[in-house]
């Protein structure tokens, strides 16, 4: 058996990976590297002198860690968002470094991180150790208890989620994506000029009670006063990204990989100015909404 400086020097050269594939299984950072904690100590305490392919082994072991970790996880209870406040802070994480979490949701995408979250945990592993990873059915079906058979519907099902779809024609689709790309792209910046560009003079914006705590929805009228509102969500851009919602380019809001928000985009007849914007907090509407990712 190696000795515990070897083996943790071995376990090093697979942790970037290691940690690709529990951050996409868990959708939080901080509960990545458990995970990552966890996968060592059961390294450290295996005789591995037979195993022949360690980085197998410990994709293995981590998606089997992430796999219980998402069943056993409680359902957190969500505080309303103050998107259009003028004194919102930065998004509070559970642990670890909001602006490493931040890029690295960026990197791996917020919608993808979305709708792997309505997935079951099964149907998760299968999607992420497969599609994303290349781990073959026959070695995942084990970890869930499955067929290989059965394992591959469960990757199909979950990739028909992720896909989700549109009606619109792909044309459309793209000329939305560039306007809601700008749209995030100034709130991040605060570029209160360029969002007034993106919005049509009559634009309305819609908050459900859910997004600010008033007894009514929230109803804002005219590009300025919209842009306004945007420029105080700067701080929670950075934990937006774009997705298809109903068929239509918008945004969604997910720290740490749960969804918290959407903005849901109307776009004008040539699709290159936003003439209304609902914001959707609330949790039951959140759940009926068609989600999906945008090809790249």
């Amino acid at each position: 058996m190696d000795d515990i400086t070897g083996l943790a020097a071995r376990f090093e050269e697979h942790r970037p990976h290691l940690r690709s594939v529990a951050y996409r299984m868990l959708g939080s950072l901080s509960e990545a590297d458990d995970a990552l904690q966890e996968t060592w100590l059961r390294l450290s305490r295996t005789d591995i002198s037979d195993v022949e392919n360690l980085g197998g082994w410990l994709t293995t072991v981590a998606g089997r860690i992430c796999l219980n970790m998402l069943r056993s996880r409680a359902h957190r209870s969500e505080e309303p968002l103050q998107t259009l406040a003028p004194d919102v802070g930065p998004v509070r994480q559970e642990g670890g470094d909001p602006e490493q979490e931040a890029l690295l949701a960026d990197s791996v995408g917020q919608a993808l991180l979305v709708v792997l979250d309505t997935l079951a945990p099964a149907e998760r592993l299968a999607f992420v150790l497969h599609d994303t990873f290349a781990v073959p059915f026959d070695e995942i079906a084990p970890m869930i208890e499955r067929t290989p058979a059965a394992t591959r519907q469960l990757a199909s099902r979950a990739r028909r989620r992720v896909k989700g779809g549109s009606p619109l024609p792909a044309a459309d689709l793209s000329r939305q994506r560039v306007v809601a790309e700008a749209f995030l792209a100034a709130t991040r910046g605060g570029d209160f000029d360029a969002l007034v560009t993106l919005l049509h003079p009559d634009v309305v914006l819609h908050a459900d009670p859910s997004v600010i705590p008033t007894p009514e929805p929230v109803v804002v009228r005219g590009d300025v006063a919209v842009a306004k509102g945007a420029m105080a969500a700067v701080a929670r851009a950075q934990y937006t990204g774009l997705a298809l919602i109903d068929g239509t380019v918008g945004l969604v809001m997910a720290p740490l990989g749960r969804l918290r928000l959407v903005l849901r985009f109307t776009f004008g007849e040539d699709q290159e100015r936003i003439t209304g914007i609902d914001v959707v907090a609330d949790r039951e509407a959140l759940d009926r909404l068609d989600l999906g990712v945008l090809d790249d």
